[in-house]
C-alpha cells in the first residue's frame, strides 16, 4: 500500500481546483516533486454519466512524472462513487481520496465537499461504497468543521471509525476558508483522536504550510503527524518541496516549460487560456519590473501574446 511506502514525514502537493492539473504537476515535478501527488478533484457523477465521462477522464490523466499519485473524487451519490473507483486502478492510480472538505459554493450546493460535514451518514455511505469497490487504499480529505472549529470533536471520529487509509485535515472550517490562521493548536487533540480510534490511519495536516523546512519544523513539534500537505505555498515557491532557492532564470525556465506543456495539452484537451494567467505570479515576482511585466501578461489573450511580451 502506497501509504506505507512513503518516508516520514512525507510531503504532498494539495489538490487545488484549476491549479494541480496534469500540466502544473509536471512543472512542480521538474522543480522538485513531493512524495505524493493528488489530482484536482473529479465529480463522480460526471464520470458516471455518458456525457461527462470524457471530461472526467481528462481530469484524471496522469503524466509519467506523476507517479505515485492519488485520484481525488467528490460527489454526493454513493453509487457513483462505487462506479468511479472501479476504473481508477486501471488508470494508474496508487489510491483514491474522497473530498469532504472543498468550500466551493457550487460544490457545497450540490451536497459535496464540505457539505458532507453536515450529512455524516451520507459521507460514511459514500466512503463505504468506494472502499467496497476497489482494492486501492481509500483516504479522506476534510476540514475541522463547517462553521465552528470545535465540530472536529464529533466529525473526525465519524470518519476515523471507518478506518480510512489516511486522513488529511485542513485546520480550518468551511466558513473560515483561508481568512484565519490554521488552528495548529488543535493538532494534539486530533492526534489523540486518531490514536484512540484508528491508529493505523496516516494523519496528514494541511493549512498554511509554506515549504519543506516549515513542514519539518512542524514534524519536530508534532512527531505523531505522518505527513504534511502544501497548498498555497507552491505559489510563493514552486521549489517548496526542496531546500533549493530558485534564481530568476530558473523561475523563467519553469514558466517557459509551463507554456510549452500548456500548448501540448491544448491540442487534445478542453482548456482555455484565461486560467493560465493565475500562474504568472508564481514565476514573475521579486525582481525589478516584475509587477509591470505581470500587468502586461495579464492583458494577453493567447500563448503567442505571452511569448511576445516575454521577449
Amino acid at each position: 500500500m502506497i501509504w506505507n511506502e512513503l518516508p516520514r514525514p512525507f510531503l504532498i502537493l494539495a489538490p487545488m481546483e484549476g491549479v494541480t492539473d496534469v500540466v502544473f504537476r509536471q512543472v512542480v515535478a521538474h522543480a522538485g516533486r513531493p512524495d505524493l501527488f493528488f489530482t484536482e478533484f473529479t465529480n463522480v457523477s460526471s464520470y458516471a454519466s455518458e456525457k461527462g465521462r470524457a471530461n472526467a477522464l481528462e481530469r484524471l490523466e496522469i503524466a509519467p512524472t506523476d507517479s505515485p499519485i492519488i485520484a481525488q473524487i467528490w460527489g454526493q451519490e454513493p453509487a457513483h462513487f462505487a462506479e468511479t473507483v472501479k476504473a481508477l486502478k486501471s488508470l494508474g492510480f496508487s489510491g483514491v481520496d474522497l473530498n469532504f472538505g472543498c468550500p466551493d459554493k457550487n460544490v457545497n450546493r450540490a451536497g459535496g465537499g464540505a457539505a458532507m460535514i453536515r450529512t455524516p451518514d451520507l459521507a460514511v455511505e459514500c466512503f463505504k461504497n468506494a472502499r467496497e469497490n476497489t482494492d486501492l487504499p481509500v483516504s479522506i480529505k476534510t476540514r475541522l468543521g463547517y462553521s465552528r472549529p470545535e465540530e472536529y470533536q464529533d466529525w473526525l471520529p465519524v470518519l476515523l471509525r471507518e478506518r480510512p487509509a489516511a486522513l488529511t485535515v485542513h485546520l480550518r472550517t468551511k466558513k473560515e476558508m483561508s481568512k484565519v490562521p490554521a488552528h495548529y493548536e488543535l493538532i494534539p487533540e486530533i492526534v489523540k483522536l486518531r490514536d484512540e480510534i484508528s491508529p493505523e490511519t496516516k494523519l496528514i495536516i494541511n493549512g498554511d504550510i509554506k515549504d519543506r523546512t516549515h513542514a519539518l519544523e512542524l514534524h519536530e513539534k508534532y512527531p505523531e503527524v505522518d505527513g504534511f500537505m502544501i497548498g498555497r505555498g507552491v505559489f510563493a515557491n514552486p521549489y517548496c518541496f526542496t531546500d533549493h532557492t530558485p534564481t530568476r532564470e530558473e523561475l523563467m525556465d519553469l514558466l517557459y516549460l509551463h507554456l510549452d506543456l500548456y500548448e501540448k495539452y491544448s491540442k487534445t484537451h478542453q482548456v482555455s487560456y484565461e486560467p493560465l494567467k493565475h500562474f504568472f505570479k508564481i514565476y514573475i515576482n521579486n525582481f525589478p519590473g516584475a509587477s509591470d511585466l505581470r500587468a502586461k501578461l495579464m492583458e494577453t489573450h493567447s500563448i503567442k501574446d505571452t511569448r511576445n511580451v516575454l521577449k
